[in-house]
């Protein structure tokens, strides 16, 4: 099983690339809206990492993959600017999960 991270700062991403996990840095949503269907086609892929502002690109489709495919866990990390609410992100999953805010 692979861990694998969509970043939008080369930073974060060389980071992980330090510890053995892949990475890539984009910036445009139709980019990683392509890179998530590639990864999650790829069962060996197990973990998805995003950075806060990758989340923030297209959170309806990261929530419903959270929701609906069962064989990767996708988790939001923060960049080094430390500006997103990750809090949030995990609450608004959990109210569509569950069908009513939280």
């Amino acid at each position: 099983m692979k861990a694998f991270c969509i970043s939008d700062n080369k930073d974060s991403a060389m980071a992980l690339r330090l510890v053995g996990v892949e990475s890539i840095v984009l910036h445009e949503k139709e980019e990683v809206l392509l890179q998530l269907d590639k990864l999650i086609k790829d069962k060996e892929v197990a973990i998805i990492l995003l950075t806060t502002k990758i989340v923030n690109l297209c959170p309806e489709v990261i929530n419903d993959i959270k929701i609906n495919v069962k064989h990767t866990l996708i988790s939001e990390i923060p960049d080094r600017h430390l500006d997103g609410k990750i809090g949030e992100s995990i609450d608004k999953c959990i109210s569509a999960t569950i069908g009513f805010n939280i």
